[in-house]
């Protein structure tokens, strides 16, 4: 019998390998990078794990520590990070055609029907290849199904003698070993396992995933739903959960940031509703989608029991556009009708849902298409396609609505932040 092959690429310290892509220097020395604002610690290379520095820590509690150890801060560049998580993912498209993008730094493929080739080197290939093209560490673990797949990439990292490739299929005849291996591994950790359910699973005496696996199908079904039994396929190398190469539809986007300091002046606030509804309207237009609802919301932060406001506001447009300059009116309208003076503002954001797809209107019988809307339609058109190829060749901003505002004191925080080097001309690496 043929055992089917589902391999996870995973990045691996995805932020951290993207930082040091253009700085070598950094390379085997302890960095991290920062969340929004730079609040907490959001991913660490192997050397500050080491070090003993935790996931989701806040800065401040660590900056010393930090300090007194050499680590290299970084705050968060994501214009880097996406850039680079595309051309990882264009790279693995070369080397195999069945393939879902699971996260920014994860990709599943379907290895099947590669029996010409060993797929524990080809595998390699694929991850010294992904590692010349970028400059950017990947590890790969092979397995029969896509959830066994997610426990073999686990493993290939805490295994250094794998050299970055953990090929299961290898050793699933031997029952032993599979056996050994899946009790290793914690059922909270099986991936679609939740808290909940792992909670669950707990009080029942079922800890790992070879006690999840074998325990009987109308028992699983019941206490996990058709999900949890699932899982259970998948860990006895049934294959359940299909690749998703086309990913449904988003039901909205969303742009928001904290900002960088309390925000007191309404004009701080609208510029801010503006510029998060530029990225969300970029968003919408790169994935062929139009929007017919706007949201934005305004709120103080939850730390000043004495200062407390939030608001949300919603409004539905005549037809669904991706037109920005009609989007950002609205936004900008929308913020001026929430905003109460006197309260130092945190955080704004703007939300576009109702999305439906560019190419697939649904149109109405009480609308009168002229040439002169229709011409109207194209042109808004046009004008959005060449400013985003303008700020996509030559960085995002080159080409700004005055909406957004130039000083933009009210932006979030990012004291470590590295150029932008692959998205901003301006900010190409120099070689002497």
């Amino acid at each position: 019998m043929t055992v089917a092959a589902y391999a996870l690429v995973d990045c691996n310290n995805f932020y951290c390998s993207c930082e040091r892509v253009f700085r070598p220097d950094l390379i085997g020395k302890p960095i991290i990078v920062l969340s929004n604002n730079d609040g907490c610690i959001i991913s660490r290379s192997n050397e500050a794990k080491k070090l003993g520095v935790q996931m989701a820590a806040p800065y401040f509690k660590q900056k010393r520590f930090l300090q007194r150890n050499n680590v290299t801060v970084f705050s968060s560049n994501y214009p880097l990070y996406g850039d680079l998580s595309e051309r990882v993912m264009k790279t693995l498209r070369t080397f195999c055609p069945d393939m879902e993008i699971y996260s920014i730094d994860e990709a599943f493929l379907r290895l099947d029907g590669f029996t010409t080739y060993n797929l524990t080197e080809y595998a390699q290939h694929i991850r010294n290849t992904v590692y010349k093209w970028t400059g950017v560490p990947v590890s790969i673990g092979i397995a029969p199904t896509k959830t066994l797949a997610k426990i073999a990439s686990h493993i290939c990292k805490k295994t250094p003698s794998s050299s970055g490739v953990y090929n299961m299929n290898e050793q699933w005849e031997n029952k032993s070993q599979i056996n050994a291996l899946l009790e290793k591994v914690p059922v909270g950790d099986i991936w679609g396992v939740g808290r909940k359910s792992s909670e669950k699973l707990f009080n029942y005496g079922i800890t790992s995933a070879r006690q999840l696996r074998d325990r009987d199908n109308a028992w699983l079904q019941k206490m996990l739903t058709v999900t949890g039994l699932y899982t259970a396929f998948e860990l006895r190398g049934i294959s359940s959960i299909a690749l998703d190469d086309a990913p449904a539809t988003r039901r909205s986007i969303r742009s928001s940031r904290s900002f960088g300091s309390p925000v007191t002046e309404k004009k701080d606030a609208q510029e801010a509703a503006v510029a998060y509804m530029v990225r969300a309207a970029e968003k919408l237009r790169r994935e062929e989608l139009l929007a017919s609802t706007l949201s934005v919301f305004i709120k103080t932060s939850t730390h000043r029991p004495g200062d407390q406001h939030a608001e949300y506001i919603n409004h539905t447009l005549d037809k669904p556009t991706d037109y920005t300059p009609l989007l950002v009116h609205h936004a900008s309208e929308m913020l001026r009708r929430i905003f109460r003076e006197g309260h130092e503002y945190q955080k704004v954001g703007v939300l576009l849902s109702g999305l439906e797809s560019k190419h697939n209107q649904q149109g109405s019988l009480l609308e009168i298409v002229s040439p002169r809307t229709q011409d109207q339609s194209e042109s808004e058109s046009r004008l959005m396609h060449v400013t985003d190829a303008i700020n996509r060749k030559f960085g995002r901003g080159t080409v700004q609505y005055a909406g957004e505002g130039l000083g933009q004191p009210w932006k979030m925080k990012q004291e470590n932040l590295s150029p932008k080097y692959t998205t901003d001309w301006g900010e190409l690496c120099e070689v002497d």
